[in-house]
Parts: C-alpha cells; structure tokens; sequence
C-alpha cells in the first residue's frame, strides 16, 4: 500500500511539474533571439508556427504545450549602400 501512495505522490510531482513547464511563444522567442543576438548570430529570423505547419527552416523550440514551434531561418545580409565608395 505504501508502493502505490509513493507512486501517486511522484505522479502528482512530475504532473505539476509538467503544467509549469509550459511557456508562452512569445517569451520563448524573445530568450532565443538573446541568445542568438550574444552569439553574433546575424541575420536570421524566427518564426512562431503551428506544430504540424510545414514551415521552412529549423525547430528550435516548442511552446505552449507543444502545440507550436519556434522555427529559425539564417537570412542574406541586407544590401549595402548603393553610394559609390570616396577613394
């Protein structure tokens, strides 16, 4: 009987653990877009999509309970100026 009161009480730990572990998309993106930005990573975007959305580029995240993902995608470098160079 103890068994079954320890596994109920651990079931209930690791449920409880589980809802907190939910986080916003939002808030999510905006951590991995820091942690891009202290990296030097420059251009990319991200994309927030949903979960079974084809989407180009990589997943690197899921949210709100997993019914979404974060979707990372490298950009070209935005054109230079198109004023000639002073020599």
């Amino acid at each position: 009987m103890k068994t079954l009161a320890t596994i109920g009480a651990l079931l209930l730990v690791v449920a409880s653990a589980h809802a907190q572990g939910i986080k916003p998309c939002e808030e999510l993106k905006t951590e991995i877009a820091t942690k891009l930005d202290a990296k030097g990573v420059k251009p990319y975007t991200l994309e927030i999509a949903a979960k079974d959305k084809d989407a180009d580029g990589k997943v690197v995240g899921t949210c709100e309970g997993g019914a979404k993902k974060i979707m990372y995608s490298k950009t070209s470098a935005a054109p230079e100026s198109a004023a000639p160079k002073a020599k």
